[in-house]
Order: C-alpha cells, then sequence, then structure tokens
C-alpha cells in the first residue's frame, strides 16, 4: 500500500486536566478523548471539506471519526489522514465527477425524452397550422412596404400545408411515429422494472416495479472509490481493485497504524430497513473491540450482536457495502441489499440498508460509548434563526427532496443535542447561518438573498470559514487562556 506512510507514535503522555478546567462549560483540551461526527446528504459533504481543511490546518486532535450519510466519505479519508483528497484540486468534491452525483435514473431520463418527442410528434399539425398566425401577418406587411413577390409567403405556405397533410405524408406516418414511440416507452420501463428486481421476492402486482425511485446512488458510490483508490496507491499506476478488495486493503491500513498521528478510529452507521433498526460498522483500537459488542447481560450482548459490527474481522467484506448504503438516500434512491454471512447473526439473509438522517443520534450514542469527552458536530443544514427568513418553496424534483431532507437534519441536530448534553461531555457544532445550496444541488443552485448562483466551491469555503469563526477561534484559541486561569 504505497501513498501513505504512517507515522511513529507520540513520545508524550497525557496529563489530567485539573477539576477546575474541566468544570468550564465550552472548554476545549487536546488531552481529552475527541470525536469528530459528518452528517448530512449530499452536498453537505463539501460543507464537511471545508471544515476538515480547517481542523487539519489548525491543528485540532482527533481520535476518532463518525459518519452517517454522505459523512462517511468524509470519515473514510478523514481516518488515514488523507481529507485533503477531499478539497485538492483533483480531489473529490473539486472534480468532474462531483457534478454528476445522483443523476435520474436512466430509465426515467430515457422515457421522459420519449414522451417529450411524442408529444413534439402529435402536436407537429397543430404546430404547422398555427405557422399561419404568422405567415399572413408578415405577408401582409411586405406587401404593404412593396417588397413581397407576386406569390407572397401565404402560396408557400399553402403548398407546405398541402404536401403536409397530403394522405401519403402526416396522415400516414405520424401516427405510426408515435405508436413507436410509446411501444419504447414503455419497452423501456418494464425493462428497467426487470433488470431493477433485487434478490428478494416482493409483493404486490408486476406493474409497481416500475415505480422505482427517481434517483441513482451508484454513481456517487463509484466516485468515492476511485477517489480512495487514488489515495491509497499514491504515485504507483496500478489496476484498481474491486471496492470489497479495496475496503479490505483499507480496513488493514487503518487498523495497522490506529493509534499513530493521523489515524483515527472510525464509527459508521446505517439503516436496516428489514430488521427495523441501526446497524454500526466500527474499527476501533484493539483494547475497545470487547467494549463494542459486550454488554452488561447476556440479553443486551445478544441483541448488540444483531447492529454491531466489527470492521477488524469479517465484517471487513461489508465496508464496500456499507458506503454504498450510506449513500442511499431513502426513498429517493435504491436501497443496497447485502447478503450477511451464514454464520452471522442474520444467518446468510439478504437486507435493504440505506441512510436515515436521523442515524445521527446513533452515531453520538456510540462515540459517547466509546469514551469520547468531548465531540464536534458539523452539518451542513442551517437552524432558522427567527422571522421573516423565510425563502421560496422550490418546485423542482431534487429541490423539494432536498427541502426535507436539510429541515429533518437541522431538527434532529438540534434534538439530538440537547438530549446528549451532559456535564460529561462537552459538545460543539459547526453549521451554517445560511446555506442556499441543497443536497442535490451539484451544479448550482440559487440564492434569493444575493440574487446569485453558488456552487460547490462556496460552500466549502463556508465550511472552511465556520470552522475557524465558530469553533477553532472562539473555542480551541480561547482554551489555553481559560486553563491557564483556571
Amino acid at each position: 500500500m504505497s501513498g501513505i506512510e504512517p507515522s511513529p507514535p507520540a513520545a508524550t503522555t497525557r496529563q489530567p486536566l485539573s477539576q477546575d478546567a474541566r468544570s468550564l462549560p465550552d472548554l476545549y483540551s487536546p488531552q481529552l478523548r475527541t470525536g469528530l461526527i459528518l452528517t448530512g446528504t449530499g452536498t453537505g459533504g463539501a460543507y464537511h471539506a471545508g471544515v476538515l481543511r480547517a481542523l487539519h490546518e489548525a491543528g485540532v486532535k482527533i481520535d476518532i471519526v463518525g459518519g452517517n450519510g454522505i459523512g462517511v466519505v468524509g470519515a473514510l479519508f478523514a481516518a488515514v489522514d488523507g481529507a485533503q483528497r477531499l478539497w485538492d484540486g483533483k480531489g473529490f468534491w473539486r472534480s468532474r465527477g462531483a457534478r454528476k452525483l445522483y443523476p435520474w435514473r436512466r430509465g426515467l431520463r430515457f422515457a421522459a425524452w420519449a414522451l417529450v418527442l411524442t408529444i413534439g410528434i402529435i402536436t407537429a399539425p397543430l404546430a404547422i397550422t398555427a405557422l399561419g398566425l404568422i405567415v399572413y401577418p408578415v405577408d401582409f406587411m411586405l406587401k404593404m412596404a412593396g417588397v413581397g413577390q407576386t406569390d407572397g409567403l401565404v402560396a408557400s405556405y399553402l403548398q407546405l400545408t398541402q404536401a403536409a397533410f397530403a394522405p401519403d405524408a402526416l396522415p400516414t406516418w405520424l401516427p405510426r411515429l408515435a405508436v413507436l414511440v410509446l411501444v419504447f416507452v414503455v419497452l423501456v420501463a418494464f425493462s428497467s422494472a426487470w433488470l431493477g428486481a433485487g434478490q428478494r421476492r416482493v409483493r404486490g402486482p408486476f406493474w409497481w416495479r416500475i415505480v422505482r425511485p427517481p434517483l441513482s446512488s451508484r454513481e456517487a458510490a463509484v466516485h468515492c472509490w476511485r477517489a480512495l483508490w487514488d489515495l491509497v496507491r499514491g504515485a504507483a499506476q496500478l489496476k484498481p481493485p474491486t471496492p470489497v478488495e479495496l475496503g479490505r486493503r483499507y480496513i488493514e491500513l487503518v487498523g495497522e497504524n490506529i493509534g499513530q498521528p493521523g489515524f483515527r478510529e472510525l464509527v459508521l452507521a446505517v439503516h436496516d430497513l428489514d430488521a427495523h433498526r441501526d446497524l454500526v460498522f466500527a474499527l476501533v483500537s484493539e483494547s475497545r473491540r470487547r467494549d463494542l459488542i459486550r454488554r452488561a447481560t447476556t440479553e443486551a450482548t445478544e441483541e448488540r450482536r444483531a447492529e454491531a459490527f466489527d470492521l477488524s474481522g469479517v465484517a471487513r467484506d461489508y465496508l464496500a457495502d456499507v458506503v454504498a448504503a450510506a449513500l442511499a438516500v431513502p426513498l429517493v434512491s435504491e436501497p443496497r441489499a447485502v447478503t450477511f454471512a451464514p454464520d452471522a447473526y442474520w444467518r446468510g439473509e439478504t437486507h435493504r440498508l440505506c441512510d436515515r438522517p436521523a442515524s445521527f443520534a446513533r452515531v453520538l450514542h456510540e462515540l459517547l460509548e466509546l469514551g469520547a469527552e468531548q465531540i464536534v458536530v458539523v452539518s451542513a443544514a442551517t437552524d432558522t434563526s427567527g422571522p421573516h427568513t423565510l425563502t421560496a418553496p422550490r418546485l423542482d424534483g431534487r429541490g423539494r427532496f432536498g427541502e426535507y431532507l436539510q429541515s429533518a437534519e437541522a431538527a434532529l441536530v438540534r434534538d439530538a443535542m440537547r438530549l446528549a448534553a451532559s456535564p460529561s461531555v462537552k459538545l460543539f457544532t459547526i453549521r451554517p447561518t445560511h446555506n442556499p445550496i441543497g443536497p442535490f444541488d451539484f451544479v448550482r443552485a440559487f440564492d434569493d438573498r444575493s440574487d446569485r448562483r453558488p456552487g460547490l466551491d462556496e460552500v466549502m469555503a463556508r465550511g472552511y470559514e465556520d470552522a475557524y469563526h465558530q469553533f477553532i477561534e472562539p473555542v480551541v484559541g480561547a482554551s489555553g487562556e481559560r486553563v491557564g486561569q483556571a
């Protein structure tokens, strides 16, 4: 594995904070076990990249990083000290591939263009007839000006209509062409439903298979593994492995270097639609692996085995599925079908996994269980500060999906932070005060407050600035002085 050289372990030892220093509510200390949570959907990952860049430049120590949704991508890179591949010139969010994430499903696009073509064919006679509304006035004006010829435009138009409506012209081939296009639409719809059939039986009439999620998350997963392979291989010109094989190499790299500078423990969460619970996939230090599964009672331990997976073991083969599932937005894209091992808790069953915005609360709980004493939460969803801040609702499909996801994420981050508030743990948030870019606005969005169209580069810049203004300067920068005073 070239491209990443592990650093030697730090020689310094941590000194415990005094009781007075621990009592300060907004105090940050590099001596405490620090966690970082990245949560969100779609373009929220660009905001994560800007925040990670600021934290990297400021030298903020992170011991464990967790993520759900698009935050899984940032967590994967941050765990191997490769977050710079998210924001550099050819990185994940600056490459051309980032503008093509979550496209409309191919079958849906074909069907839409075919229907547009059908409508155009059917309305062709009406268009020819309506052309007379332009020809007659123009011909009259030309004759009045003395520049019209003897026959005029009207005669030419009449010849066109006679040729178009002749028995062997439009009346003959126009209905046939329209029928052929409609047949093509039906074939595309049914073939898409047939090819999209999963590994499990489904209930309901066959034609309901045609109604599938409108967006595709496959491109996002492919783009993630391509960027991760560029990071891992370094300058070596090697053939890219499969996502499963690359996931194994990634787990080996992180597992062998946990505890060294730049390498962090990893916690990822996805939702199991069939088990009705969140699944946690974690890669932690050897001293904490037993605590990942074991609980106080036998019943709790058995329950834990159903939803917690140690990536350092046989569960490492699930990493590719976890990434694909985390990027699968519920109801918007197809869930990921994952077949568990026969000797696992689920006994070889095939479950449908996807993201759940509220899984952020589960990631927060897991980091607390793994001993995080201070946690930094990063979200691109804004929180309405007060009245008279409304914006016009979105009418496009991507905008409607994104509005609900942003609103739900903002509410759950607020509620989870309130529930997790405790004197024994310090919670910090980094989130924008205004973000006009929706989760699926990968090209450009319109900001009605400034009458312009910001892009992903501006989202990264906003994350960078917010990290400095909301956390690094007021919290990290001021903590040294407050510790000395305490």
